[in-house]
Formats: C-alpha cells, sequence, structure tokens
C-alpha cells in the first residue's frame, strides 16, 4: 500500500482458499495492495487435506494471512442464526458474522442464500471472489492474463468454472 491508506480486511473463506491453495497461489493474499486477507479459525478447520493444510500453514507464517477469531458474545449468536436459519456451513457463517460486526469485506465463491445475505448485510461491493481476486493480480502485476488463465485451467479441470473464456475478456468487458 501507498501513502499510508488502510488496508481493507477481507474473510476468505474455504471455497477461496483452497481454490487458491489448489492452484498453489496462496501469496496473492498477500500480495494485493489495498487488501489484508483473513481467515476464521472456522475456515481454517475446514481445511482438511494434509498438502492443503501445509500451504495453509505456510501463508500463515509468512503473514500472507491472518486468523480472526469470533469472540464477542453477539457475534456468536449471530453465527448461530446464520447457521441455523440459512443453513449455512461454520466457514460461510463465521464470516458473515465476522464481517458483519467488524465492517469487513469477504471472499467467497458460495452462490444462493449466502451470497443473498452477504449483499444484504455488507452491501453491494462487499464480496470479492475467485475470479476478482485474480483480476486485482492482473491490475497489481502480480501475474499475467496468461498465468491467470493457467491458473482457471487448472480450475476447471477440477470442477470449478468460471463464465468467461479468458481473463483478457473480462478484463476488456470491465474496462481494464
Amino acid at each position: 500500500m501507498s501513502g499510508g491508506e488502510a488496508a481493507e480486511i477481507v474473510l476468505a473463506d474455504t471455497s477461496v482458499l483452497l481454490n487458491l491453495a489448489f492452484v498453489e497461489r496462496l501469496d496473492l493474499f498477500g500480495a494485493l495492495d489495498g487488501y489484508r486477507f483473513r481467515i476464521p479459525e472456522e475456515v481454517a478447520a475446514e481445511v482438511r487435506q494434509p498438502e492443503q493444510r501445509n500451504l495453509l500453514g505456510r501463508a500463515l507464517s509468512a503473514g500472507h494471512l491472518e486468523k480472526a477469531r469470533i469472540t464477542s458474545l453477539p457475534v456468536i449468536e449471530h453465527f448461530q442464526t446464520l447457521r441455523q436459519n440459512l443453513k449455512l456451513g461454520r466457514g460461510e457463517a463465521a464470516c458473515l458474522a465476522l464481517a458483519y460486526a467488524r465492517g469487513w469485506m469477504v471472499a467467497s465463491d458460495e452462490k444462493r442464500a449466502f451470497r443473498r445475505e452477504a449483499r444484504k448485510l455488507l452491501g453491494e461491493g462487499r464480496l470479492l471472489n475467485t475470479p476478482s481476486l485474480f483480476v486485482l493480480g492482473i491490475r497489481q502485476a502480480y501475474w499475467t492474463v496468461a498465468e491467470a488463465d493457467q491458473a482457471k485451467a487448472t480450475l476447471e479441470r477440477n470442477r470449478f468454472r468460471m463464465q468467461f473464456r479468458s481473463f483478457d475478456d473480462l478484463m476488456r468487458r470491465h474496462g481494464s
């Protein structure tokens, strides 16, 4: 970050975390100017495969990510309400409850109920996803369009589909 700007805190849920782990790019969390990424302990607990846990541990040790904890009673109650009423997973509910309480953003690829609730609680423009993180990485010269497309292809071979052909197309559509 430049000029003493405050970083926007973004809570990453398991879907985004695992997508970046799958392409071995958890360092993207630490490379984006203007953002600091955290994961709730509930998200860390959802990472079960040893290789992914190892990558997560390295990202935490390197400072690319920090852990966040739910500590106050109102946030715990909101977390429980989200789990019960919307049937959200522990990681998603923790991200939403913490982000709402602290004015943070969320990075998630979840759809439907999660996305509706995130927009309702956090407002428009407060939700990132894997493609938007890739675009930020391209804009900030973390990687090239070709490298992002290669990561996209890897994710798509493993069931994470993005609704565009290339990041070049996406960047053009959004005037970048």
